[in-house]
């Protein structure tokens, strides 16, 4: 049977850099993927999908380091919460590991992306001639002005972030290899100096895991978007393990809180400011 137009035209529809697939033949970015097997890892297989080549294992180091970084961080976590109550209403693995995932938005999960924005203005803005202190200033007053949250900074949670040094650590290390240029990293940490300036006796203002994170993806050249995706690969590792656990447990209709705490107060509605 010979291809016809249609098939032409399927082939165009469908056209795609990442994968081939034929009968007896699976590529990823025109790598056998019985080459792969076994040779390559899973963070060098996502570098490989995302870039079209396998990444130097310094490189492959410094990302498995940010995805290990950002796998869990407890059921206090909005998905997490979420793929546990979904796992005890009958859904499924999958559908409770797509619930929590699914909650990773702008609010709770996309830090990272906004983050990586925020540091390429401050670098390119230097770039492009700007005093760097300047530039930090004018990009930090004008992410303010839209908001008082500043993503990759402060933590609801914990006073210093304990991801946060290790994370810094590996990129500092980097920047001496010159695996990568540092400019973010130093952008980093000029935001955060400036936040902390006049602080003394208020709760300081770290960077938190989103910013360094995002020093690490947008350091490796990641597009911004990517750091949300990346941190989605990262996190549903720890959505998948809570949702596995609640299974477990054998408790069905799990609410956000225990039978004994039901509201009884109404509250008049918030007004937004």
């Amino acid at each position: 049977m010979t291809a016809g137009p249609q098939d032409g035209l399927v082939a165009q529809w469908w056209a795609t850099a990442v994968s081939r697939i034929e009968p007896g033949v699976i590529e990823l970015r025109e790598h056998p993927v019985q080459d792969l097997i076994g040779r390559a890892t899973f963070v060098e297989t996502i570098w490989l999908l995302l870039r079209g080549e396998l990444p130097r294992p310094e490189q492959a180091g410094l990302l498995e380091a940010a995805l290990v970084a950002g796998v869990d961080h407890g059921p206090q976590a909005p998905s997490i919460a979420a793929a546990r109550m979904a796992a005890t209403c009958g859904v499924g693995l999958n559908s409770a590991v797509a619930t929590g995932v699914n909650m990773l938005g702008d609010v709770h999960g996309g830090a990272g992306q906004q983050c990586v924005h925020l540091l390429s203005e401050i670098t390119e803005r230097h770039r492009s001639g700007r005093e760097f202190d300047l530039a930090v200033a004018e990009v930090v007053g004008e992410w303010r002005d839209r908001s008082r949250y500043l993503p990759g900074f402060g933590h609801r949670f914990h006073p210093r972030d304990p991801r946060r040094d290790p994370l810094l650590a590996l990129v500092d290390r980097a920047v001496a290899d010159g695996l990568v240029e540092g400019a973010h990293l130093r952008a980093a940490r000029a935001v955060e100096t400036r936040l902390n300036r006049g602080r003394e006796g208020r709760k300081p203002v770290p960077m938190n895991i989103d910013g360094a994170t995002a020093v690490i993806y947008a350091e490796l050249g990641f597009a911004a978007p990517l750091a949300r995706g990346l941190f989605v690969l990262s996190r549903s590792v720890g959505i998948l393990a809570h949702a596995w656990e609640e299974t477990g447990q054998g408790r069905r209709n799990k609410s956000p809180m225990p039978p004994s705490m039901v509201p009884v107060h109404l509250v008049a509605p918030a007004t937004r400011p």
